[in-house]
């Protein structure tokens, strides 16, 4: 028996759901479908993406419509024209067979004209986006005065959208002894004045906690430099052969730039943002329904219209700026009971953000570490050797085998199987053979250089070697960014150099004892912007800071004194900047993304101000070739 029968549908819709091949409702459909059908009452439901919220309005509204009345009946708002359209069509599936029901879809980027013309035929249903129900209104196109359901759904997408003003108006124009249906994710204060305008004592469900995450979505973050974000993307997706992806971006630019990569690099990819025309919409999401297409590259605005239930993994290249975003983005995935994976791909200065949005879906992170080129040809060789495995046989082929067995008859059979996957193989491992391991430090060491978790106070460095080098903040670095300039510029592991401290015009820095030669060596020999970089070893026992020579260059910390200039080539790379060597390996190629924003610097000049570490070095008087009033632009890092 399909459990649908117990929830008082009638036959006509029975029959829709058994061609749907739906079988057993989800939990959001058995609390609302029994409570809408039993009478006309307002409803708030606090359900997540992907768990069937449009089936639970559905079925009830197409079931109280009165399909001989030809006037308007119900209003369904949604924030997007993709879900416009998509909830559009689910009702004319579920509307099969009920005979004289008509919906009609209103969304911007099409004729409001023709919109106009199939309500006037009749149309018991509008679907509607605000932003054009609101102009049809204003024009007089539509009339919903006397409407008898109101159902709003993702509410809390349209108002993060800013929609509130459109959606307040329209109400405004329905009558008040309608029935309003709202359906939601989370439920921030807006849509709760939302509810509390235009609502009556409404009856509240909630699958799961408030704006929790899916318990069939896991998540996951990998910690890298900004400059490598592009890179870790195509590193994430070769280790997941099969991936069949969304991946967030923040902006139009940066979503077109991300696909355009791809598909340069060899990936099956497409855009899906607000610039493209509804047909390029269209077009992209009938590929990528097909799996023509395997990494969608979206907005979090266009994504809204996805309704894909066999998406593997959501990748997050970018976090949103509204932490409750990320709870849309991850229910892309892990959809009608499919287990899913949400990546967060995330730099150091916005590793915080993985806490709030725990405390927001109620989930922990698992940290992963970028696969290494090695890891990822092992799992490609194996994924190929299933791949061969599991192909089906079409014995068209044995009318070719005589002449494929006369050009292989020489080889044994290791030899074909060596050769064979040796087609895919060689073209990973002669490409990430080239590539360095761009895997950040771990999300711990990394709070432990923001202070959290910190070594102990005091001038003890533990054998570390600590260093004074003049550039600091007023040459636009900050911890992070100098680090990471230093571990590029000596060629060093992501550990390697620690305890960065960084002052307006200089900086101290901690290596292990066996990089000192190195680093006096090449530090000594590189220039800022026409600027000479002077670095020395600084000692935390009072005894002054030695040049690369080991001569002292000051009596103690309070001994101040020009630092030395010396000429030499420094470019270093731009901060959110990559473009890899290109070359005849697959999927190469380079991506140069926007310039991430600076974390909080961690103070300015202070002569007193200990070290990060509790060390009491104090400012050396600037040398003359920083005295120069103007501020130097941040150095440009090719």
């Amino acid at each position: 028996m399909n459990k649908f029968e117990q929830l008082g549908l009638n036959e006509s819709l029975l029959k829709a759901i058994i061609d749907l091949g739906f079988e057993n409702p989800s939990e959001v459909q058995e609390k609302a479908i029994p409570l809408l059908l039993e009478k006309d009452t307002d409803m708030v439901a606090l359900a997540q993406t992907g768990t069937g919220k449009t089936a639970a309005f559905g079925f009830p509204l197409i079931q109280k419509i009165d399909a001989d009345n030809r006037n308007t009946q119900a209003l369904v708002l949604s924030p997007t024209r993709e879900l416009c359209l998509q909830i559009t069509n689910e009702l004319k599936n579920y509307s099969k067979y009920e005979k004289g029901i008509n919906v009609v879809a209103v969304y911007g980027g099409a004729s409001i004209t023709e919109q106009a013309r199939e309500i006037k035929r009749g149309a018991q249903i509008i679907v509607a986006t605000p932003g054009r129900m609101q102009d049809m209104i204003n024009r007089g196109l539509v009339n919903i005065k006397n409407i008898d359901y109101c159902v709003l759904d993702e509410a809390d997408e349209m108002l993060n959208m800013g929609f509130y003003e459109d959606i307040v108006s329209i109400l405004s124009d329905t009558p008040d002894e309608k029935s309003t249906w709202l359906f939601s994710a989370t439920m921030p204060q807006e849509v709760a004045r939302i509810a509390k305008q235009f609502m009556s004592e409404p009856l509240e469900i909630t699958v799961g906690a408030k704006n929790s995450g899916s318990a069939t979505v896991s998540h996951e973050f990998y910690l890298v430099n900004a400059r490598d974000r592009y890179e870790a993307l195509k590193r994430i997706a070769d280790a997941n052969p099969d991936i069949f992806s969304v991946v967030f971006c923040r902006t139009k630019r940066d979503t077109q730039a991300v696909a355009e990569k791809l598909i340069e690099d060899g990936y099956s990819a497409a855009a899906l943002h607000g610039d493209l025309s509804q047909a390029q919409r269209d077009g992209v999401m009938k590929s990528f329904r097909g799996r023509q297409i395997q990494m969608l590259v979206a907005t979090d605005v266009a994504a809204r219209g996805i309704d894909v239930d066999n998406i593997t993994h959501v990748v997050n290249y970018q976090l949103p700026d509204e932490i409750e975003t990320y709870n849309h983005r991850s229910g892309r995935t892990g959809r009608a009971g499919r287990l899913g994976t949400s990546i967060v791909i995330v730099t150091k200065s916005e590793i915080r953000k993985i806490s709030a949005i725990e405390r927001i879906i109620k989930q922990k992170f698992e940290e992963k570490s970028i696969p290494s080129g090695i890891e990822i040809c092992e799992i490609q060789l194996l994924h190929l050797a299933t791949k061969i495995k599991d192909t089906e046989v079409d014995h068209e082929i044995d009318n070719y085998l005589p002449a494929i067995n006369n050009v292989l008859e020489d080889l044994s059979k290791e030899e074909l199987i060596k050769k064979m996957v040796s087609v895919e193989f060689n073209r990973f491992i002669n490409y990430y053979k080239k590539n360095r391991d761009i895997s950040s430090q771990s999300a711990g060491s990394e709070r432990r250089d923001r202070g959290d978790d910190r070594e102990p106070r005091g001038n003890n460095n533990g054998g570390a070697t600590r260093y004074f080098v003049n550039i600091g903040s007023r040459d636009n670095f900050d911890w992070m960014s100098l680090k990471d300039y230093l571990k590029e510029t000596l060629d060093l592991g992501r550990d390697d150099v620690f305890k960065v401290d960084v002052k307006e015009g200089f900086s101290f820095f901690n290596t292990d004892p066996e990089h000192t030669d190195k680093v006096m060596e090449i530090l000594n020999n590189v220039q800022l912007e026409g600027r000479r970089i002077n670095v020395e070893i600084s000692k935390n026992d009072g005894g002054g800071r030695r040049d690369h020579n080991g001569r002292n260059s000051g009596g103690g910390f309070g001994g101040r004194s020009s630092a030395p200039r010396r000429e030499g080539n420094f470019a270093p790379r731009k901060e959110g900047g990559f473009r890899s060597d290109r070359g005849s390996a697959p999927r190469e190629g380079g991506f140069r993304s926007e310039r991430s924003s600076s974390p909080r610097r961690e103070g300015g000049f202070s002569s007193d101000r200990g070290s990060r570490d509790g060390s009491s070095e104090r400012a050396p008087r600037r040398s003359e070739s920083f005295g120069d009033s103007s501020r130097p632009r941040r150095p440009r890092r090719d």
